[in-house]
């Protein structure tokens, strides 16, 4: 994990502006959404006496052209810092618009090599689950194709954990950004790609969520601030592990079913958990099946559970006590679609072999389970 400075406490704002002054920022692009002007912390930010440019440009899904304008806007106005304030979408573009900013730009920036730059980038994060101020990803679309942008200097190198910032937000958003950091906490556990490092920061994540959930969904500030810190810590775990297969089944589910990515992927995990558990024998990870059973069995710790079987039926019953119902509309040509999309190479980052057959059971269960609740 690139050393980032985290920030957090009833001192951020004058911590951010402090930053600013030190490192001699002449103007900062300040990259929002629409709903930035509502937050309590706008106020803030607007009245540091260091002129800034907004860019709001952008749509919800960033396509490369919106980062060129970003990029565009940020050489012109002579900026040297870079501030994103938002949610994924926010980050991403923030993310890219630091990475392209010293490139040519006559030529297309993805062909380009990716160098560490030394445009600080800042991150306030609006949402508790993505996890990405502390990610080297970002994800653009270029040409109608969802692309990933990787470079190590695309994590942010100052992340504000700011509870205000989530007490607007709607319920379910809140629930949906949850199980993503969730989500994450426990695939990277499970990864084969996992090391020491990485089950630390997913053991960290993991707690918080569970020690959270009511203070969050209540909004009270320590509960944000907790859940704020344990979407931090899932996405350091990601970083280094990626995610797996429930994340790889999820997406064609948003994007078929209109269902937003963390109640996705949530409605995934527990049956691909369960699979896993009764495949051992079909475990791919080198380190072998005890240690495969190991990892299930702290997991189910760190949820609180009493073995991996109480823990994927707590998951279950989560979703049911937060209301996170499966879509209805599901038809054979639909299933077909949602086998066909599933990214193999994510599939490769599971600790138990997933095949095509594999996974049409899985997306059967997914959805058989939603309509029995």
């Amino acid at each position: 994990m690139p050393n980032q400075q985290l920030i957090m406490g009833n001192s951020s704002c004058e911590e951010i502006l402090q930053i600013l002054l030190d490192h001699k920022v002449r103007r900062f692009l300040l990259v929002c959404g629409s709903s930035f002007h509502s937050l309590a912390i706008a106020d803030t930010i607007k009245g540091f006496p260091i002129p800034y440019t907004v860019f709001s440009d952008f749509s919800p899904n960033p396509k490369y052209e919106d980062i060129c304008k970003g990029v565009a806007l940020f050489n012109r106005e002579g900026c040297d810092f870079v501030l994103s304030v938002g949610g994924g979408s926010s980050m991403d573009v923030a993310k890219c618009i630091k990475l392209f900013a010293t490139m040519d730009p006559k030529e297309l920036f993805l062909r380009q090599a990716y160098l560490e730059n030394g445009i600080p980038l800042m991150a306030i994060p609006t949402t508790a689950g993505t996890g990405s101020e502390s990610t080297r990803y970002a994800v653009i679309y270029h040409e109608g194709e969802k692309l990933s942008v990787t470079h190590g200097s695309l994590v942010p190198k100052f992340a504000v954990l700011e509870p205000s910032v989530l007490e607007s937000l709607p319920l379910y958003q809140k629930k949906c950004s949850m199980l993503d950091a969730l989500c994450q906490g426990i695939e990277s556990w499970w990864s084969v790609n996992a090391n020491q490092e990485s089950i630390s920061y997913a053991r960290q994540a993991i707690s918080l969520v569970v020690e959270h959930i009511d203070g969050y969904l209540a909004n009270e500030p320590v509960g944000n601030e907790g859940m704020l810190l344990a979407s931090n810590w899932a996405g350091r775990a990601i970083n280094i592990t990626q995610t797996t297969a429930p994340h790889a089944m999820s997406y064609k589910i948003t994007s078929l079913f209109g269902l937003p990515h963390g109640h996705a992927v949530a409605l995934c995990l527990p049956k691909v958990w369960r699979f896993m558990l009764e495949n051992q024998a079909l475990c791919i990870d080198p380190r072998g099946r005890e240690y495969l059973a190991s990892v299930f069995d702290e997991l189910a710790t760190a949820l609180g559970a009493q073995g991996p079987d109480k823990a994927i039926l707590w998951l279950e019953a989560l979703l049911e006590t937060l209301d996170m119902k499966v879509p209805t509309g599901l038809d054979e040509a639909k299933l077909q679609v949602l086998v066909d999309s599933v990214n193999l190479e994510r599939l490769q980052n599971s600790p138990v072999k997933l095949d095509a057959l594999t996974l049409r059971k899985l997306y059967e269960n997914i959805f058989d389970f939603l309509k029995e609740g």
